[in-house]
């Protein structure tokens, strides 16, 4: 684990990270996870720049007023032991802080709820027990699937807003997969299905994204198990 926290990119605007407020988005670097799939894999090596937080701080006080939130992501924002501090001082201005995670961490992920530091949860639903270690690139004879339940279990029955998600492309999923993900998270409040898209910063060159027929089926298997799942971009 990682003490001090890196952040390695800011998106000083979005009107999509955060549902329903205008908000900027911090990326951090590291994870515990290697997913093939992953748009920001270059955060996970050790050569990227480094942001100073005294320049993001500034632009943030600058920003109060105009902003309404903060998004953290990375990589994994719980790999390290003083988000805790970091989430504080974005509050402290004013800001709501919405924070997108993999669920490997859920004794950190309880802290922040408990000390109030969190108003929008985002979680990453890799895909069913069976192959989640397939998808996030790890030993499926060490992966353990009992955090990510954990997590569940805690983001749905705490106070914050919440929402899943699910990136789907067309090798790690079939009807099977993608219903043993949802089974995970019954009567979840908010779950979205999103394609897969080929990015140069994807690890696996040999992924490929579902079309529209394929991802409109599974939508209707996932359905079965929580009603309200919808489609990304639709």
């Amino acid at each position: 684990m990682e003490k001090y926290i890196k952040i390695s990119g800011i998106q000083k605007l979005t009107l999509l990270d955060y549902p329903e407020h205008m908000a900027c988005t911090l990326f951090v670097s590291g994870c515990n996870f290697k997913c093939p799939f992953c748009h920001n894999s270059e955060l996970l090596r050790g050569d990227v720049e480094f942001y100073d937080e005294r320049e993001i701080f500034e632009f943030l006080k600058k920003r109060s007023g105009v902003l309404e939130g903060v998004c953290v992501t990375g990589g994994e924002p719980t790999v390290y032991t003083d988000l805790d501090r970091l989430l504080r001082e974005i509050k402290s201005l004013g800001f709501l802080v919405k924070l997108d995670t993999n669920g490997y961490l859920p004794d950190r992920l309880r802290a922040l709820i408990d000390d109030g530091l969190l108003d929008y949860i985002a979680m990453d639903i890799k895909n069913s027990p069976e192959r989640y270690a397939e998808s996030v690139g790890l030993d499926p004879m060490r992966f353990d699937i009992e955090p990510i339940r954990e997590s569940i279990s805690l983001i749905m029955g705490s106070g914050p807003d919440y929402e899943f998600r699910t990136t789907v492309a067309t090798e790690l999923f079939d009807e099977s997969s993608i219903a043993g993900a949802a089974r995970m998270i019954v009567g979840a409040k908010k779950y979205f299905l999103q394609a897969f898209v080929m990015r140069d910063t994807v690890p696996s060159k040999t992924l490929t994204p579902p079309s529209q027929l394929v991802l409109s089926r599974y939508l209707d298997v996932v359905r079965e198990y929580v009603p309200t799942a919808r489609i990304r971009g639709t």
